[in-house]
Parts: C-alpha cells; structure tokens; sequence
C-alpha cells in the first residue's frame, strides 16, 4: 500500500480528484485558495482594529486554514516517509546551465543546497533571492487578487476571466523571471 501511494499520481486519478473536492466546495460555497488565509489570520489577531480591511467573519473561514494545517501536516508525512528518493529528474541541458552559475549537483535534491540552505540565506545572492522572491510573490498575489492555486483551480473551473488573466500573467512572469532574472542573480 505504502509502495502505491508514494507514487505520482496520473493526471487521470489526480485531476478528478481535484474536481471532486471543487465540486464539494462549490456546494457548500466555499472557495479554495492559500493567500486568503493571510487575510484569516490576522483578521483573528486582531488587525481589523487597525485596518478596516481586516473586519471580516473569521469564523467563516477556519476551515480553510484547516486545510492549510492539513497541507503542512501531509507534505511532512509525504516528505517524511513517502519519499524515498529526493532526488529530481531533469534534463541534461537543464544541469549543464546550472553548473554555469555553481549549482553543481543540480537534480541531487529536491531544491538545490547552493540556493535554498541557511548557509545560502546569508550570502548576497541567497538575501536577494528570498527577499526579492519574497516581495514579488507577496505583490503579485495581492495584485491579482489572490495565488496561483486559487486563480487557476478555483478560478479557471469557475470560468472566471480574471482567473484566466492572472493565470497568463503568471505564466509570463515565470518565464521572464526564468529567462531574464533569475539568470543574472545566479551570477552573482
């Protein structure tokens, strides 16, 4: 049993089981998205004393951040005991561009250790790359009026035109930063 579920799912039981928890959620009014809870959580501290934005019905929406707690909890378990290899498969070209900016054993892990450790945090490169990431995510998500998971999930199964347009935008933002950016932080 441990052997089959720790396998990547086809799209074919993986996708409708994304439209099966939609179509509850449509049922019950409900709308899926991460950033949301941004919203939730500090609506429950108290930060609609301060900003009007902020006095929301909190309690309407805790079962979203109970999906969110469900998430962290299976992505540990997932990482935790279902994978047994971390290792990524990616293209030959994909390592060679790598090793160009010192990303030697790119594929080895999951997230490169040159970019993503807490040695790397404190270099000016691994700074810049959290922060900026940091601040582009944060923008962007708020801009388009919520995440990927929400606009295109949600969203694009609702036939929602902006889902549609932030998801385009997604799409090129990921590609410029891909292409143009993210090559000359890695330079640095």
């Amino acid at each position: 049993m441990i052997e089959w579920i720790s396998q990547p799912w086809p799209w074919y039981v993986a996708g409708p089981l994304i439209a099966v928890v939609l179509v509850v959620l449509m049922y019950f009014g409900k709308r899926f998205g991460i950033s949301s809870n941004l919203e939730t959580m500090c609506s429950i501290a108290g930060a609609g004393r301060f900003v009007d934005y902020f006095k929301v019905d909190w309690k309407d929406k805790v079962w979203n951040l109970v999906f969110v707690f469900g998430t962290l909890i299976g992505g540990y378990i997932a990482h935790e005991y279902l994978t047994p290899d971390t290792a990524v498969a990616i293209s030959q070209s994909t390592v060679d561009s790598l090793k160009q900016f010192q990303i030697i054993d790119a594929g080895a892990d999951y997230l490169p250790k040159e970019l993503f450790s807490w040695e790397s945090l404190f270099t000016l490169k691994g700074g810049l790359l959290m922060v900026l990431g940091g601040v582009f995510v944060g923008f962007g998500t708020r801009y388009a009026g919520g995440c990927t998971s929400g606009h295109a999930i949600t969203g694009l199964s609702n036939l929602e035109l902006p889902s549609l347009v932030a998801v385009i935008g997604f799409f090129i933002g990921g590609l410029i930063m891909t292409h143009l950016v993210l090559p000359h932080l890695l330079a640095l």
